[in-house]
């Protein structure tokens, strides 16, 4: 797996660990370093590639059903007999003696088979198996960079609302001490204190509860990329939600249906339920080896244990099922039933699969007016902001209303923060239902961000 994290870069961070650094250093973790990282160290993917590994050989399991099959033996006793001869004429008293000596038994078998319908539909199911797990593991290498992505931008959620949050706090602390200064001044009246006060003590509250959430969301991040997070690149100045290519929906079903991993995975799970029916059947069937065995004996009984022999053969063995008791019937019923159900979870998945693509092609869509329409609204806020402080000079208007206007700022800010942050998720979302999610969309991603490469 190719690593994106650049030299230099990490050398930098390195030494900004070493010098420990407040945040917002270059140090800052960009998208692309945070999915090299959980390429080696999320627990969950690490997992899949080993899970991975061993479907991988379901083929040569199956192979191993059309090759031959060779196996050598061995034995050796030490032997120690009792013999008695006795005369037939009855002239003399039987003879007994008593002979030790070393038997041996040795040789070497080849089975190969020639018609074989049980062993050619394991050949197939086990192909079968292990693209089903090549299919699994592709899902399971998108589904990374999306949680990867969802963390990043949560943490980045986070940390913009606390900031926000923190600002707002500022700025009430400062109006909190203005009215201070006017009440003592005797311009100010103690209504516009206690107003003041009040929004302060909100703000405090959710000040707290923003730095909660920063703090979890990333612990949540740091759990996928294995190591701890001082700081985050943020977005870009001039972020620009991009037109979706291609816009119609149609065109994402089709690609959908052609290399959404969940869907090419149940189709692939369909085929292994008909090999399985097919195997099942095969158990009526006959079966034709070609055999072929040497066998060495030493002394191999009691009468030739002076002597050895040498035996080799070779021919065609056929194995003719008769009678079961019906469990290869029932068995193949059951597969059949399976195969069945194969084909329905097909549609089902399909169904899920176009359901939430719907989902996540609609927000693409609306997050892109959206995101236009909430920039000009923060940028009317901040005006109504300045205009309240003027207006309250010439006596126009009241603390309250400025008050109002500066939370109406913060709220238009966290909004469009949560609206990029919504077309980000949603596209790349829509992109992995698709299939067609890859390092070259998190390339592309990371270029709305501080630290792109």
């Amino acid at each position: 797996m190719r690593s994106f994290f650049p030299l230099k870069r990490l050398a930098a961070c390195l030494l900004c660990a070493g010098m420990a650094l407040p945040a917002g250093s270059a140090c800052a973790m960009g998208l692309l370093e945070a999915y090299d990282l959980a390429l080696r160290n999320d627990p969950a993917y690490q997992s899949a590639i080993h899970e991975n590994e061993g479907g991988r050989e379901n083929r040569a399991l199956g192979n191993s059903n059309l090759l031959p099959v060779i196996s050598a033996s061995y034995s050796g006793n030490k032997e120690r007999a009792t013999t008695t001869q006795s005369d037939p004429t009855g002239f003399y008293a039987p003879s007994t003696s008593y002979p030790r000596y070393l038997s041996s038994s040795g040789g070497i078998s080849l089975r190969q088979p020639i018609f074989s319908p049980d062993g050619i539909a394991r050949y197939q199911e086990g192909h079968a198996q292990a693209d089903y797990s090549d299919a699994q593991f592709t899902g399971k290498q998108r589904e990374l960079l999306v949680r990867l992505v969802g963390a990043y931008l949560d943490a980045l959620f986070a940390s913009d609302y606390l900031n926000l949050v923190r600002a707002q706090r500022d700025t009430l602390l400062e109006q909190k001490q203005s009215n201070d200064r006017m009440f003592k001044a005797g311009e100010g009246t103690r209504t516009d204190m206690l107003e003041t006060q009040a929004k302060l003590d909100l703000a405090e509250a959710q000040l707290i509860e923003a730095t909660d959430s920063h703090a979890s969301n990333y612990q949540a991040l740091a759990a996928i990329v294995g190591t701890d997070i001082p700081n985050l690149d943020t977005l870009l100045d001039n972020f620009h939600a991009k037109p979706l290519e291609p816009a119609d929906f149609e065109a994402w079903r089709a690609l959908a249906l052609q290399h959404n991993p969940e869907i090419v995975a149940q189709r692939i799970a369909i085929e292994i339920a008909r090999d399985e029916v097919s195997r099942n059947r095969a158990g009526h069937m006959p079966k034709v080896d070609f055999v072929a065995g040497l066998t060495k004996q030493r002394a191999a009984t009691i009468d030739t244990y002076t002597s050895s022999s040498n035996v080799g053969s070779f021919g065609i063995e056929v194995n003719v099922p008769l009678y079961s008791g019906g469990s290869v019937s029932a068995l193949t019923r059951q597969a059949s039933a399976a195969y069945e159900k194969a084909k329905s979870d097909l549609d089902d998945k399909t169904n899920q699969v176009m359901l939430d693509m719907h989902k996540q092609h609609y927000a693409v869509l609306s997050s892109i007016a959206k995101v236009a329409a909430l920039e000009k609204s923060v940028e009317s806020a901040k005006l109504l902001v300045t205009a309240t402080k003027q207006s309250i000079k010439g006596g126009v208007r009241v603390n309250l209303d400025l008050l109002n206007a500066v939370q109406q700022l913060s709220v238009a800010q966290r909004d469009l923060a949560q609206a990029r942050y919504g077309y980000l998720v949603a596209d790349l979302k829509l992109r992995a239902d698709a299939g067609v999610l890859g390092v070259d969309d998190l390339r592309n991603m990371a270029a709305y961000f501080g630290s792109a490469h």
